[in-house]
């Protein structure tokens, strides 16, 4: 996300397909010219990594679906009206997973696309050094 975007519901009745396509539309306005797809202009038209590696990317998606189950039993303990304290620390534990999927992303993005972006031209460079500046600031608060 941007930094002026922010990304909240005002209802629980929303769909998860209506979250899906706003995230979505967040991937695709940031960033465009990173370097971070195989062919220049292809990050505006989806953003596809340069390379990713197939058991990282299984590993990732097998975290956040355990992940996932953890927010429904967030949204059970909350609906069954449970200790705050005990849904405070199963919170926790759902941040540091997501932090550690974001980990594995990070690497990825600084072993494949970075890199690519910075052996490219003066201006794609640029643009990653701003990326990577930016994203730093965001996962270090």
């Amino acid at each position: 996300m941007t930094p002026n975007q922010s990304r909240h519901t005002t209802s629980h009745d929303q769909t998860d397909d209506a979250s899906d396509a706003t995230w979505d539309a967040t991937l695709n306005t940031s960033a465009a010219s990173s370097g971070c797809s195989a062919h220049g202009d292809a990050a505006v038209e989806g953003r596809k990594a340069v390379a990713v590696d197939g058991a990282v990317k299984e590993r990732n998606i097998k975290r956040l679906r355990r992940i996932e189950g953890q927010v429904r039993g967030l949204q059970k303990m909350v609906d069954d009206d449970r200790y705050c304290a005990d849904i405070m620390t199963q919170i926790s534990s759902v941040h540091e997973a997501l932090r550690s999927v974001s980990r594995e992303l990070m690497r990825n993005h600084l072993k494949h696309c970075a890199s690519s972006a910075m052996q490219s031209t003066d201006a794609a460079a640029e643009s990653m050094y701003d990326e990577l500046v930016d994203l730093m600031f965001k996962h270090s608060r």
